[in-house]
Formats: C-alpha cells, structure tokens, sequence
C-alpha cells in the first residue's frame, strides 16, 4: 500500500488475465462508489502474478490508520445512530471452555433483545426492530442457538476447521464443516493454516480455502486470516487476496485467541484489497474484525474505516460484522448516558 492521494494496493494491473463476471442470475450485494453493481464471491482462478505483485507502504497505513482516528468524529444523536448501526452488524460471541448450554441461551436473548426496554425507552425507539446479526458458538452449542432463535432471522455461526490454530488434518476439519451445517449453522468461521502464508504456498492456501468453501455449501464461509500471527502487513494483503480468490464470502483478522488481534491498520490492508478485487472482478467479499473489541468507541472507528473505504454498501450487516462480545455492553451504557444523561454502572447491562 503506498503513499500518495489514495494509497492504493500496489498491485499491477492483470485484470484481462480474470475471468469476466456477469450479473445475469447473480445476486446484486452491494454498489460500486463510482456506480455500477458488485455480485456476491465466487472466487477467481489463482493468480501468482497478482499476489506476487503486492507490496504495502507500513508507514503509509499506520499513518492513514492514525488520522482516521482523529478526524473522524461523531456526536450526539448522529453517535446514537452510528452505535444502533453497530449493533445490527455484530456477531456476538462466546467461545469460552466453560461454555454451557445456558449460557448460550442466555446470549442469544440478548442477541433477539440487545437494548433494554427502558434504554429504548429513553431513547423514543421503543418501536424500533433492533438485534445483532449473528450469535457465534462453538460446533457444540450450535442446536442449542438454532433452537433459541428460532423464528428470528439472526443468523447461526459456528467457529470451525480446529478453531483456533487451526492444526487438524484436512478431512478432519473438512468434516467439522458440513457438521456444524448440517446441525444448522448458517455461516461457518475458518482457520487457515499460517504455514502456508509464511512458507508462500499459496496453492495450497487457496486450495485449502476452495475446499472450505465447497464444504460450506449454502453456509456463508468466513476465513480467519489469524493476522496477529502472520509477522507483516504484505503477508495480511497476500492472504487476504488468496482468500478472496478462492470464494471467500468475508475475511476476518483473528480468532481473538492471539496476542495480536483486530487493528486498526490491519483493517486497513484487508479493506484495500476487498476495493482491489472488487474493482478487478465484480464481486463483493464482507469484512470482520475480531479480537480485542470491547469499547464503543472502537465500534465507531471500524464503521468510519469501513465507510471511507469501502462505502455506505459496507456498513451492512451482509457485508460488515464486528466479532465482539463485551463491546455490547459499552455500547448500551452510551447509549443510556444519550438518554438520561447519567452513566450506569456495567452491571446493569449484563450480556449473559
């Protein structure tokens, strides 16, 4: 990613060498900024050239990652409005070892009911259909959430492929994958393995990652990058690129079990290469930053990155997820704050 008016992915342009996209029969997912529409992922042939080609300015995006941070403001009712945004597109997560059948049901009331009553109260949107848009479990509990949200349109998703390290035989996380579908995950939360990115291999990454996404079949595949593992940001651009390449529905930063989690300029690096491949193929690939996400504050700085970058069509819940858990509670405090002008204490916005 280099400097200049948009520090744009360095990448040479092979877009001849991609197969064309058409939208004939293809499901329209969001729009291009300067017009036109993008379809869902489907993936593209490997390109070595294209993932050979990429190189990124470090100082570049953490000076971007910087600014956005401090110019990008918002307040009062337009916070408000950006915090309820927030909430719709959060996958909201326990992925705990001592995760219990309880627990689970627990959260996915919060997840239908994420604002209390006299919250929504205050803030005159009693009426207003407010949830998040996914509960995110282990393989176990993912009956125990199809049947606590029954009836509600949050969507089901299963961490899987050996979460987190993601260090298990192929066909052994391959399995884990159509189990977790068939018990009735909607969206399924992959691990590559970091070896291959660290040894270039990146044949056998998208080959990994195509086999995924066959094994999902109409459960949406989010790949987990792990890009606290993975030493530099080119190394983040590279893997993001393969990914998408091999049908990727969203990439996602981490597992939030590394030491290093979502960062403001690792999102930047992924973000650029959604625009790349968007632009190049016609295809839209959703975003997730996970790991390390705790504050409202924090939720208004991925949508601000999200929006500046990708557009408004990001800030959707079909294409944008924040992977978050605590964060829910911070923002229900500001939003009670908003209401009555004093703040509570945490304990009275419990998650589970």
């Amino acid at each position: 990613m280099m400097s200049g008016t948009h520090q744009r992915l360095d990448v040479t342009d092979r877009t001849r060498e991609l197969p064309a996209v058409a939208d004939v029969g293809r499901r329209v997912v969001a729009r291009r900024s300067q017009g036109g529409s993008l379809v869902a992922n489907v993936g593209v042939p490997l390109s070595l050239d294209w993932v050979d080609s990429v190189r990124v300015n470090t100082s570049a995006v953490e000076r971007r990652a910087t600014t956005l941070v401090a110019r990008r403001t918002v307040k009062k009712d337009w916070q408000i409005a950006w915090l309820l945004r927030a909430i719709t597109c959060m996958d909201l997560t326990t992925l705990s070892g001592d995760d219990t059948e309880e627990r689970v049901r627990r959260l996915c009331a919060k997840a239908m009911h994420p604002v209390s009553d006299s919250v929504k109260g205050a803030l005159a949107i009693r009426d207003l259909p407010l949830q998040v848009a996914a509960v995110c479990v282990y393989h176990l509990f993912v009956q125990t959430a199809r049947r606590a949200l029954d009836g509600t349109n949050i969507r089901v998703a299963a961490v899987s492929t050996g979460f987190p390290a993601g260090m298990t035989a192929l066909a052994e996380r391959l399995a884990e994958i159509r189990s977790s579908v068939e018990a009735g995950a909607d969206e399924i939360d992959v691990v590559i393995t970091r070896a291959h990115v660290f040894a270039a291999q990146w044949q056998r990454l998208y080959d990994e990652i195509a086999a995924f996404k066959k094994a999902c079949g109409d459960a949406r595949c989010k790949v987990i990058l792990g890009t606290g593992d993975l030493a530099t940001l080119r190394n983040v651009a590279r893997a993001s690129l393969v990914a998408m390449m091999a049908g990727a529905d969203f990439i996602k930063t981490s597992t939030g079990k590394e030491s290093v989690n979502a960062t403001l300029p690792v999102g930047l690096v992924m973000t650029r290469a959604i625009r790349e491949y968007s632009e190049r193929t016609g295809m839209a690939v959703g975003f997730k930053p996970a790991g390390g996400i705790r504050t409202a504050r924090q939720s208004l700085e991925w949508l601000a990155l999200m929006k500046e970058e990708l557009g408004p069509s990001w800030l959707e819940p079909h294409l944008f997820r924040l992977g978050a858990s605590s964060m829910l509670g911070d923002i229900e405090r500001q939003l009670a704050f908003h209401g009555s002008g004093r703040y509570s204490a945490s304990y009275h916005h419990p998650l589970v």
